[in-house]
């Protein structure tokens, strides 16, 4: 678990970042994290969809509350991904904390 201090930090100075949202695209498409990209947990495709990405290089994953990027974290770390971090609290903690969502 990571707080929305420690994420944004990240963004803003790690190069090899990748910024997950979990939720459906629906949800995404309304706000999002910027440089987000979207693959949604409860999708069938999921495990497929995120094998694309680098095992080696720190990812991070939100939704909207914390439920489904626990879920998501835990599969990541199953295939074998070496830095999961999940947003605590969600994208609603995030703009809580008054950091910024994009559409």
């Amino acid at each position: 678990m990571v707080t929305p201090e420690q994420v944004a930090n990240a963004v803003k100075n790690e190069e090899n970042i990748q910024l997950l949202d979990v939720r459906t695209l629906g949800e995404y498409s309304v706000k999002h994290l910027k440089n987000a990209q979207n693959i949604c947990v409860t999708s069938n495709d999921f495990k497929e969809k995120v094998a694309r990405l680098n095992k080696n290089e720190p990812v991070y994953v939100y939704c909207k509350m914390g439920g489904r990027s626990a879920q998501a974290a835990a599969i990541l770390k199953e295939m074998g991904f070496k830095k999961v971090y999940d947003l605590q609290g969600g994208l609603d903690h995030w703009e809580q904390k008054g950091f910024e969502a994009v559409n």
